[in-house]
Formats: C-alpha cells, sequence, structure tokens
C-alpha cells in the first residue's frame, strides 16, 4: 500500500516521479505549477488566519477583550491555526511556494518586532510580539524548518499565556494599560513582576549556551539554525536575508520586552495616585506560577524517559517533506535543505553564540534607555528625539492603517456612493416603476375578474332564482278550488306514471 492511499497525500518522491514520467513523455510541467498555486492558495488563509504580513493589522485590534481569552485565543488556539494548516500541510508545499512562505514569514517577523518597540499599551505590545512570534514559526517552516516552527509554536504557546495572563495582572492592579503611568509594580505585585521577568527571559531566548536555558532558548535557536543553514544551501556566503533579518529581530524581541517589563516593574512609580492603590489578586498568581514552570522547562530533554521530549516527538512525527532542489527546475533552483544538517556544529556554535550575544544586547539596551541612571544618550526620550523620523514611523505603525485607508476604505467608501446613487437613482426606479405597474394591473383585474366576473355571475345567480321565486309566486292565487284541481291533477299525472314504469308480470315471476 502506497503513501498516497494510505495517508491521502503524496511524498516528494512520489511527485518526482510523477514530474519525471509527464517529464518523459513530453508533457508540459502545468501539473509541478499547480502544486505552486495550489500550495500559495492555502497558505493564503493561513495568512489572514495566523495574522501575516499583508493581513496583520487585525490582531492588535482584537485586544480588546479580557486577558484570559487573549492568553487562550492569542497564544495557543485561533492565531496558531495557521501556522498549524502550514505544519499539516507541509508534504504538498513545492519549493517555490515555501519560499514565498518564508519571505513572508521574514516581512511579518520584523514588521511585528520594529512595530512593539514604540508601543505604549501593555497588550499591544504582546500583541505585536505575537505577529512577529508567528512570522518566526511561518519563516522556519518556509526554509524547510519544520520541527523548529513547530516546536516555537508549542514553546511560544506557554511563555505568551504567560505574558498575556500576567499583563491582566497588572491591568488589574492599576487600572490602565498605558506603561508610562506605571513603573516600580514589582513591590506591589512581585510575584505578577518576576513570573513575567521568566516569560521575557523565555521568548528572549535565554539560557546558557551548550548547557541549558529556557524554552526560547530550544526553539528560537532551532529557527535561526534552519535560517542560517537554507542560506548556506542556496550559496549565501554566511547566513542570508532570512537569518540576518530573524537574528536582528532576536536582538528587537529581547529588547522590547525587558521594555516593556522595565517599565511597568523598574524604576519609579510614574503615577502615585495609581501606584498606592496597586494590589496583587491572590487567585491570579496561581496560573502564573504553573506558566512559569512551563516557560522555562517545556522544551527541557525528559530526564525520565530519553527521547521523550518536545522536539524529540516532534522529530518522529515528521512527514514526509520535500527537500532538496526544485522537482523539475522549470520554476527556480530553490534548495530546500534537510533539517538535520541545521544540528551541524559548524552551524550550531556560531549561530547560538550570535543568538545569546544578540539577545544580551537588546537586553542591556533596554536597560541603559529606561532604568539605569546616568545612561547620558541612551534615555528614551533623548533617542527618540534623536531618532524621530524613525520613531514616528513605528509609532504610527509603518503608516499601514493610513496606507490601507487610501488603498481600500477610501475606493470602497467612493465605491460605495456610486452604488448608493445606482441604488436609489436607478433600482429604486425600477422597483417603484414595477410596484405601479403591479397596483396598476392589480386594480385592472380587480375589475374586470371581481367586479364583471365574479360579482356579474353571483349577482345574476341572485337575479334568476328572484325571477325564478317571482314567478312561483303566482301560483300562490289563495283559491281553495285551484288548489284541488293542482291535487287532482298531481295524483292523476303520478298514477300515470307509475303504471307507466310498474310491470306486474315481471314483477310476479321475480
Amino acid at each position: 500500500k502506497d503513501h498516497k492511499t494510505e495517508h491521502g497525500v503524496s511524498t516528494e518522491q512520489a511527485i518526482a516521479d510523477l514530474q519525471h514520467e509527464r517529464a518523459e513523455n513530453g508533457e508540459s510541467p502545468l501539473g509541478y505549477w499547480l502544486m505552486i498555486i495550489g500550495g500559495l492558495g492555502i497558505f493564503c488563509g493561513c495568512i489572514g488566519k495566523s495574522a501575516q504580513f499583508p493581513l496583520h493589522v487585525w490582531l492588535p485590534d482584537a485586544m480588546e477583550g479580557p486577558t484570559p481569552v487573549s492568553a487562550l485565543v492569542h497564544s495557543a488556539t485561533m492565531v496558531a491555526a495557521g501556522v498549524f494548516l502550514v505544519g499539516r500541510f507541509y508534504p504538498m508545499f513545492v519549493p517555490e511556494a515555501l519560499l514565498v512562505i518564508a519571505i513572508i514569514g521574514t516581512i511579518t517577523l520584523f514588521i511585528g518586532a520594529t512595530i512593539a518597540i514604540t508601543a505604549n499599551d501593555i497588550k499591544k505590545v504582546l500583541a505585536y510580539s505575537t505577529i512577529s512570534q508567528l512570522g518566526y514559526m511561518i519563516m522556519a517552516l518556509g526554509a524547510g524548518g519544520w520541527v523548529a516552527g513547530l516546536l516555537h509554536l508549542f514553546t511560544h504557546a506557554f511563555f505568551k499565556s504567560l505574558l498575556f495572563m500576567g499583563s491582566g495582572s497588572v491591568i488589574h492592579a492599576v487600572h490602565t494599560n498605558d506603561m508610562r503611568e506605571m513603573g516600580g509594580l514589582r513591590k506591589k505585585i512581585p510575584v505578577t513582576a518576576y513570573t513575567m521577568f521568566v516569560a521575557c527571559l523565555a521568548i528572549a531566548g535565554a539560557g546558557i549556551p551548550f548547557v541549558i536555558g529556557t524554552s526560547g532558548y530550544y526553539s528560537k535557536d532551532s529557527i535561526l539554525e534552519q535560517a542560517f543553514s537554507w542560506g548556506q544551501q542556496n550559496g549565501f556566503a554566511f547566513g542570508g536575508i532570512f537569518f540576518w533579518v530573524a537574528t536582528a529581530s532576536a536582538a528587537i524581541t529581547a529588547f522590547y520586552m525587558f521594555r516593556m517589563w522595565f517599565m511597568t516593574f523598574a524604576g519609579k512609580p510614574r503615577n502615585e495616585e495609581r501606584y498606592s492603590h496597586a494590589h496583587e489578586y491572590p487567585n491570579m498568581v496561581y496560573p502564573l506560577v504553573i506558566l512559569a514552570v512551563f516557560a522555562i522547562a517545556v522544551a527541557w530533554p525528559n530526564p525520565l524517559h530519553k527521547g521523550f521530549d518536545l522536539s524529540t516527538l516532534l522529530e518522529a512525527s515528521r512527514p514526509a517533506t520535500i527537500s532538496g532542489t526544485t522537482l523539475n527546475g522549470s520554476a527556480s533552483a530553490i534548495v530546500i535543505p534537510d533539517e538535520h544538517l541545521s544540528h551541524m556544529n559548524s552551524i550550531k556554535t556560531p549561530v547560538t553564540l550570535l543568538a545569546t550575544m544578540t539577545g544580551i544586547i537588546g537586553i542591556l539596551l533596554a536597560a541603559f534607555m529606561y532604568v539605569l541612571p546616568g545612561s547620558r544618550g541612551l534615555a528614551a526620550a533623548e533617542m527618540a528625539a534623536k531618532f524621530k523620523p524613525i520613531h514616528n514611523f513605528l509609532l504610527n505603525k509603518w503608516w499601514f492603517d493610513e496606507l490601507y485607508e487610501v488603498i481600500f476604505v477610501k475606493p470602497s467608501q467612493v465605491l460605495g456612493s456610486w452604488i448608493s446613487w445606482i441604488d436609489q437613482n436607478i433600482l429604486d426606479s425600477i422597483i417603484h416603476f414595477c410596484a405601479r405597474a403591479t397596483k396598476a394591473a392589480a386594480r385592472f383585474w380587480e375589475r374586470l375578474a371581481d367586479q364583471i366576473i365574479v360579482d356579474g355571475s353571483v349577482n345574476l345567480m341572485a337575479r334568476w332564482i328572484y325571477q325564478t321565486g317571482v314567478s312561483l309566486r303566482r301560483v300562490q292565487t289563495g283559491s281553495l278550488r285551484q288548489y284541488v284541481l293542482f291535487i287532482v291533477i298531481a295524483a292523476i299525472t303520478v298514477f300515470i306514471l307509475v303504471s307507466f314504469m310498474w310491470d306486474p308480470v315481471s314483477i310476479a315471476g321475480h
């Protein structure tokens, strides 16, 4: 029984055999192009579901719900469904489709990370962080890192849920989302502060290189290693564009997450009234502690059962994928490296060291800008003034809202006004004419059918009955002799009729 019959999908060998057979028969590579189009069609659904560029703008606007809902929906379930779909359909993506997937993921992770730098709403920071981390997963899958992408999907669920739940505890304590009105809250809500610190370390990929680390250390480094391997296999000298954008975004991630933590929990209170009333609700901290444990250890090797850890289980579930060079070479010469190549020491060692260094740089830069006194020239206000155009660009979210307003909203409003004019002046006129014509026809048929035919028939019958009654009324003269005469005539008539109808012989025989 072959793989297609058993599982309903084709392996790369089955697709390769199909293409070779078509080539030997002199047929066009149309089937391969349909594989590209079909794969991209599936991915289009994932773009909307997992908030990828250019449809990423909806996710921050969906942050208005309670934070437990955000923790569930935006960390582990709804937005993760698009990433999961790419992983589930992985055998159907040919290298050209995977290249587009990797490009979209790379653009998304960079856009989300840069916008989060200037966000002041604590939930909006986490929203753009989610967009960026989803971009990491999509980029990993596009670069051939099936295990790396889905491992990050699992680890992200824990530390991002912890961050959302922690932000809910913060908002409950100070009754605002604006981090500019916070500060110094680690003394008021210590459990929330330090569990969120753990989550920030996890999302930054903190760890002791080659020894142990948080869950994000394993998943993020796996993604960077696969991106490096992709660049190496496709002729780039050192890593390629995917690797360097992902590495830069890793530094940005560490920066904006610790910017959030420092603005919220470190330093002095920036609003004494809110600070004085801040308190920690006991029942809120239990989930934070549990999630903090998983944010640290969910990707650790299992000491009780070798081979029963998250990455090994994912490795065992890896589908038969299309790795290697493009199958027929008619579209491009992209190479999707096998994921095992990224585990070589020649890749793993420099990537791990570089990733650790970028994380440290991001954390230190956030500390210098937001908490350390005397950091002349690096204070947040000074940096914002120094790089005002860039700051405004990021503060306005790359002007995507305004761009979409011009490209989509305004033309839609103009088109809507045209359609409204057509509706009111043309369609409504046609409908009103039809209504008036129907009303006139109804009046005509009312006169013809109801008044002439129906009423005429009823009235004719009534007149006939009336005339018959008047005619029969003349028989009623009131004369007794006439009545006796009628009785005699009637009796004789009946007797004659009976005599003709009655046959005594036949009756006797019967």
